[in-house]
């Protein structure tokens, strides 16, 4: 074949199918009806003499041919975009951008009121969606565009770029007449042995979070497994129940502070297993030079990246 032969929004409609395996959101992505995108690839097949995608479950699946193209595609519109980019000049006051990122319920808690302010005054024109995905569907998403940001707490995420925003801790949340928590600050002033901390803190009855996995790890490492009572899937609903009932909490402490200086709960810091953790900001090296999301990097960054670590010293 003859490259005259080929328009080159083919190849852009091939990579999007490509990387999401699913011919209607490659669609939506490049702003095309599905139909155009069904007749492109068809064009894109004539040419080739392959049939590239095959139906696959509920998306398609990539012919051998097409995996042997996807590589050289994929590094020759990165290229053509480096090109393009290098005297783009990004106007954040003029864009009307939709700006896709991943954040837990807590993440969205802690983070999305500032962000919201600062697009509001430097980028009024921009929309914001958070979109919380399975952690294991999160490099993928934002290798194919789908998510422009990732921020969390994030140990299963890689093949990502990354910039750590800030360090944490995970902290016991009771409430505030609770036994153990009273019997803890009577610990604090007499330094009582370790093992008796541990012995205190066993007799605690937790809830837990299952997307919160480290949460889990640690009942099961300090064996207080068989203490959890109950699971949720977000850390919002926890306070209310923690506050009346006898149950505790794992939480980042960033968090749990603000509950407990609300009154009526009481935060606790034990030397625990994988207590530590840093929050990072996650894209995707394939929109690394993208100039809008430089901005929303450079944005996030600025806005949380120099919060100081407000980790005590002592366990």
């Amino acid at each position: 074949m003859n490259i005259k032969d080929l328009d080159l929004n083919l190849l852009r409609l091939f990579d999007a199918v490509w990387r999401t395996r699913n011919v209607s959101l490659a669609a939506q992505q490049l702003g095309m009806s599905q139909p155009a995108a069904s007749q492109g690839l068809a064009r894109l097949r004539a040419v080739l003499g392959d049939a590239l995608f095959e139906r696959s479950g509920a998306g398609v699946r990539p012919t051998p041919r097409a995996d042997r193209l996807a590589q050289a595609v994929q590094l020759a519109l990165g290229t053509i975009e480096d090109a393009l980019n290098v005297s783009q000049v990004f106007d954040p006051q003029r864009s009307a951008r939709v700006l896709r990122v991943h954040l837990s319920d807590i993440g969205e808690a802690r983070f999305l009121p500032d962000l919201v302010l600062a697009l509001q005054h430097h980028a009024p024109g921009m929309r914001l969606e958070a979109m919380p995905l399975p952690h294991d569907k999160i490099a993928p998403a934002l290798d194919n565009g789908q998510l422009d940001l990732a921020i969390g707490f994030l140990p299963e995420v890689s093949d990502t770029l990354q910039q750590p925003l800030l360090s944490d801790r995970y902290v016991v949340l009771m409430r505030q007449g609770h036994p153990v928590a009273q019997r803890w600050a009577q610990r604090q002033k007499t330094r009582t042995a370790p093992e008796a901390a541990q012995a205190l803190l066993a007799e605690l009855e937790f809830a837990a979070v299952r997307t919160h996995s480290d949460t889990l790890r640690i009942l099961n490492l300090m064996h207080w497994q068989h203490r959890l009572r109950l699971t949720v899937s977000h850390f919002l609903s926890l306070p209310g129940i923690v506050r009346s009932s006898d149950l505790a909490v794992l939480m980042p402490r960033n968090f749990a502070q603000g509950f407990a200086e609300a009154g009526a709960l009481a935060l606790i810091e034990p030397d625990l297993p994988l207590r530590d953790f840093t929050v990072s900001m996650h894209w995707s090296a394939r929109f690394d030079k993208d100039p809008c999301l430089q901005w929303l990097r450079g944005t996030v960054s600025g806005l949380f990246g120099t919060i100081p670590n407000t980790l005590e010293v002592k366990p």
